[in-house]
C-alpha cells in the first residue's frame, strides 16, 4: 500500500486507509480511483498527487514524539487542555484524542484558554495545559500566562512551531517564541530533537510546579510526528516533599516577638489559604484578630468570630486600624500587594514559602517555609493569652461593618445599586458555592460587600485583567462539576470574553453569570474622578446581554427592579445549563 501527497495542500491519501468521507474503502490504489477524483481538501485533480517515498515526511504509523509528550502530562495527573487546533499543532491534538483520560477544551479565543488554564490551578491546586498553534495561537496565549506567572498558578503551556527546515525570516506563522515567552514562563524551550523529548517536558512539568509558574514548550510540525518511544517519569518520582521548616533559632525568634507584642493582629494570604483551620488555631491561642488579603478573603467564613474583614483598597477601615497598630503583625503568605496596603513599619513575623517575598518589614523575623508546617509549630511555641478586651473590640467592629453593608444596600433605588445586588447574592449563592469574578467595579463591590461562607471564589489577583470571569467559571466548573458556580463580572469584562458562553454551552457547564451592566467602564470612571480628570471614554454600547444568552443555547434573563432579582438567580441555578442574568444598576458608588 502507497502513500499519495497533494502537491497544492500537502493532503496525503492513504491507499491503506482509503477516504471515508468521500466513501473510497480501505485498500482502494491510488491507480484505481475514478479518473475525475478529486482532493477531499483543495479539489485538486489526481495529476497533483505525487507518491510519498519511505523517507519523505508522513505520519508515523507508531507511537510518535506527540504521543510520549502527552503520556508524560497524563502520567504527571495532567488531563485537562485548553486551546484551539490549527495546522502546527495537529500531532499534538490527535495524541491528545488518542487517550480517553484526556479532556480538550476547545475556546473561542487563546488568551481565555490560558486564564482558564490559571484559574484551574488557583482553584485545584492541579495543572491543566495550553495546547495551541505557533504564531498568533502563541502570542494570544500570553496575557492569561501573564495572569499566571504574576499570581504563581502552575500552567504548562505547549505550542506548535514551524517545521524547523522552513524556520526562519518570512516563516508562515513564525515568531521567535522561544524569545516571546520569555519574560513569561519560569522554563521555556523548543524540542528540536526527539531524544530531548522526555528530559524537556520533565523539567518544564518540575519546573511548572516547584517555582509554581508557567513553563512553555514548542514543538515544531515535523518533529511531533516523528516516531519515537521513552519511558515516562511520574510525578510522585519527581518531586520532591516541599515541607519547608525555617531553623528552629528563627522559629524561636518569632515566638519572642510574638509574646512580648501587645496586640498580635494575624494577616492572611493566598500562601496560607490552604491552611485555614491552622490560622483559626493561632488566632485563638494569642487572642489575635484575623485580616485578610483580597485573594484570600474566605479563608474563614465572615461570621468567624476572629475575622474581621479583607485589608487594603476592597477593605475596611477597621481592618485598616488594627493594621496599623498590630503589634506584631504576623504575615502569612501575603504577597504584599501595592493595593494591600500592608503596614511595614510594625513589627512583624512573615512567612512565605517563596524566600523572595522575605524581608517586607522594617522590623520583621522572616521565617522562609510552608504555612502547612510553619503555622502549626509556630502555635504550639507561643504563649496563649486571653484578651477580653481585644474580642470586645472585634465583635464591635464586625458589626459596624455589617452595618454598613445593610445601609449601603438601598432595597429601594432604580436601577439597583451594587452593594444591593452584593447582599442579594451573598443571601442566595450556595454556601459550598464556587465564584469566578471579573476585574472592575464589580470585583470591588464583591471584596467589599460579599459575606463568605463555605464558597471558594477565584479571581486575577496581580495582573488584574478584564475578562478573567467567565474563563475563570469555566474551569471552576470543570475541576468541580457537581458544585454551583457564580461569575459575577461587569459588562465591559464579560464583553472581552462572551464569546466563551458557547464553550460552555457546548460541554454542557451550567453555571449563572451575573452581569452588573452600568454600560460603562465604571472602575475608570472612579479613577478619573480619583484623579480629578473630566469623566471621557467610558460609555459602553452593550447588546441584549439576556437574548446573547439564549442566542448561544443557554438562557438569560433581565433584571430592572430590586424585586425581580432574588427571583431571577434562584430561577437560574434551577436550570441545568449556562445562565446570564443581567441586572441594570447604578455606576455611581454612593448616592
Amino acid at each position: 500500500m502507497a502513500r499519495w501527497q497533494c502537491q497544492v495542500c500537502q493532503y496525503v491519501y492513504d491507499e491503506e486507509k482509503g477516504e471515508p468521507e468521500t466513501g473510497t474503502p480501505p485498500g482502494t490504489r491510488f491507480a484505481d480511483l475514478p479518473g475525475d477524483w478529486k482532493c477531499p481538501v483543495c479539489q485538486a485533480g489526481k495529476d497533483a498527487f505525487l507518491p510519498l517515498t519511505e523517507e519523505e515526511p508522513g505520519r508515523a504509523a507508531g507511537t510518535t514524539v506527540s504521543d510520549v509528550i502527552v503520556a508524560a502530562l497524563a502520567a504527571w495527573g495532567v488531563n485537562l487542555v485548553f486551546g484551539i487546533p490549527g495546522t502546527s499543532s495537529l500531532g499534538l491534538v490527535d495524541a491528545v484524542r488518542k487517550r480517553p483520560e484526556m479532556r480538550y477544551i476547545v475556546v473561542r479565543h487563546e488568551e481565555n484558554a490560558a486564564m482558564a488554564a490559571s484559574a484551574y490551578h488557583k482553584l485545584t491546586g492541579g495543572i491543566a495545559a495550553c495546547l495551541t498553534i505557533a504564531g498568533p495561537g502563541a502570542t494570544n496565549l500570553a496575557t492569561g500566562l501573564y495572569d499566571a506567572r504574576e499570581d504563581s498558578a502552575s500552567v504548562i503551556s505547549l505550542n506548535g512551531q514551524v517545521e524547523m527546515q522552513y524556520s526562519g525570516p518570512g516563516g508562515f506563522q513564525e515568531i521567535d517564541q522561544d524569545a516571546f515567552f520569555r519574560p513569561i514562563a519560569i522554563f521555556n524551550n523548543t524540542i528540536a530533537d526527539p531524544a530531548m523529548t522526555i528530559p524537556l517536558v520533565t523539567k518544564a512539568l518540575r519546573h511548572a510546579v516547584l517555582l509554581r509558574g508557567v513553563a512553555q514548550v514548542s514543538v515544531p510540525n515535523d518533529i511531533q510526528k516523528m516516531p519515537h518511544a521513552a519511558p515516562v517519569c511520574r510525578r510522585e518520582a519527581c518531586i520532591p516533599n516541599n515541607a519547608i521548616l525555617p531553623p528552629e533559632e528563627e522559629m524561636a525568634r518569632a515566638a519572642e516577638l510574638i509574646d512580648a507584642g501587645k496586640a498580635p493582629v494575624i494577616l492572611a494570604g493566598w500562601g496560607a489559604f490552604p491552611f485555614a483551620s491552622q490560622v483559626a488555631a493561632l488566632a485563638e491561642r494569642i487572642s489575635a484578630p484575623i485580616l485578610t488579603t483580597f485573594r484570600a478573603k474566605g479563608v474563614l467564613p465572615d461570621d468567624h468570630p476572629a475575622v474581621v474583614s479583607v485589608l487594603g483598597t476592597v477593605g475596611t477601615p477597621e481592618a485598616r486600624t488594627l493594621a496599623s497598630e498590630a503589634d506584631p503583625l504576623i504575615a502569612l503568605g501575603v504577597g504584599f500587594s501595592r493595593q494591600t496596603h500592608v503596614p511595614v513599619d510594625r513589627p512583624m513575623v512573615q512567612v512565605d514559602l517563596d524566600p523572595l517575598k522575605l524581608g517586607k518589614g522594617d522590623r520583621a523575623v522572616n521565617l522562609w517555609g510552608n504555612c502547612g508546617v510553619v503555622i502549626p509549630r509556630l502555635t504550639a511555641r507561643v504563649h496563649p493569652r486571653r484578651d477580653e478586651a481585644m474580642g470586645g473590640r472585634v465583635a464591635a467592629m464586625k458589626r459596624e461593618i455589617a452595618a454598613r453593608r445593610e445601609q449601603e444596600a438601598d432595597p429601594r433605588a432604580v436601577p439597583l445599586r451594587p452593594p444591593y445586588i452584593i447582599k442579594v447574592l451573598s443571601e442566595v449563592v450556595p454556601e459550598d458555592a464556587v465564584i469566578s469574578i471579573d476585574v472592575g467595579e464589580n470585583g470591588w463591590w464583591f471584596g467589599r460587600n460579599f459575606v463568605m461562607k463555605r464558597q471558594r471564589f477565584v479571581m486575577s489577583g496581580y495582573l488584574a485583567t478584564m475578562g478573567f470571569g467567565l474563563p475563570g467559571a469555566i474551569a471552576a466548573k470543570l475541576a468541580h462539576p457537581e458544585k454551583t458556580v457564580f461569575c459575577i463580572t461587569g459588562d465591559g469584562g464579560f464583553s472581552m470574553a462572551m464569546a466563551e458562553l458557547v464553550t460552555a454551552v457546548k460541554y454542557r457547564l451550567p453555571m449563572v453569570v451575573v452581569v452588573l451592566n452600568n454600560h460603562e467602564l465604571g472602575m475608570i470612571r472612579v479613577e478619573q474622578q480619583t484623579e480629578h480628570y473630566p469623566n471621557f471614554a467610558t460609555a459602553l454600547l452593550n447588546p441584549d446581554f439576556a437574548a446573547y444568552g439564549k442566542a448561544c443555547g443557554g438562557e438569560g434573563i433581565r433584571v430592572e427592579r430590586p424585586e425581580e432579582l432574588k427571583p431571577a438567580i434562584e430561577r437560574a441555578m434551577g436550570m441545568d445549563l449556562p445562565v446570564i442574568v443581567d441586572v441594570e444598576t447604578d455606576p455611581r458608588r454612593f448616592a
